[in-house]
């Protein structure tokens, strides 16, 4: 393919990508880094926290991955403090009832919006300055991106479901496609990103979502 032609760049936004490591909290990772980079300069957010509020109201463990639903919810409902205050955990404690936040002083609330998406919806909130949090089924290809493109080829099995973070658009090989931010770290596609094609998308798509506005903690005292 042709070298990738990029309209629209959000990575400014961001810092570093970030690494999740073996455990199934790529949705945490996706929406925490989107919290964070529509904040005033680059402050990594907690994605221990909302993981663990997550699951919480899912009714699920933390060896399962979390739901968009309820890391949303999470979200708006009980905030997020910086990473700092309960870094993110490479592996759970043996004892899982030792899993659960410090006190935390400060947490940053945020509404959403989500839905079945589309590729066209996509690339709109991009034009728009909206990173979007993509959920789609992952292929065998999303592993190993070939010169920073994951395009797909013929009999490719799908794996599982994984979020990524959509925060450019443009073009490859005359095939439109978008700049993904994923969180295996800075060795996967170029420096953290891929771009992934229309095709794939396409095919692959199972949710989106992006984060609206700010709610105060006043919001969360008179409710309470």
């Amino acid at each position: 393919m042709s070298k990738p032609l990029l309209t629209h760049d959000l990575r400014s936004m961001f810092g570093d990508v970030r690494d999740q490591g073996l455990r199934p909290t790529c949705l945490a990772f996706a929406v925490s880094d989107c919290h964070a980079a529509l904040r005033a300069g680059w402050d990594p957010l907690s994605a221990e926290f909302v993981f663990y509020h997550a699951q919480r109201r899912a009714g699920l463990p933390p060896t399962e991955g979390a739901l968009l639903l309820h890391i949303l919810d999470a979200l708006r409902d009980d905030g997020q403090p910086p990473e700092a205050v309960w870094p993110y955990l490479p592996a759970l404690p043996a004892d899982i009832s030792h899993w659960g936040p410090p006190a935390v002083s400060t947490r940053y609330f945020r509404g959403s919006a989500r839905g079945p998406g589309s590729f066209d919806e996509i690339v709109d909130n991009l034009i728009n300055g909206l990173p979007t949090v993509i959920v789609l089924h992952m292929g065998e290809a999303f592993y190993d991106p070939q010169s920073g493109i994951v395009a797909g080829y013929p009999g490719e099995k799908d794996v599982t479901r994984h979020a990524v973070i959509a925060v450019g658009a443009g073009t490859v090989g005359g095939q439109r496609a978008v700049l993904v931010r994923n969180s295996w770290g800075m060795s996967w596609g170029l420096n953290g990103y891929a771009w992934v094609t229309e095709k794939y998308i396409s095919q692959r798509l199972r949710r989106i979502a992006v984060l609206k506005e700010e709610v105060g903690v006043s919001a969360h005292q008179n409710a309470a």
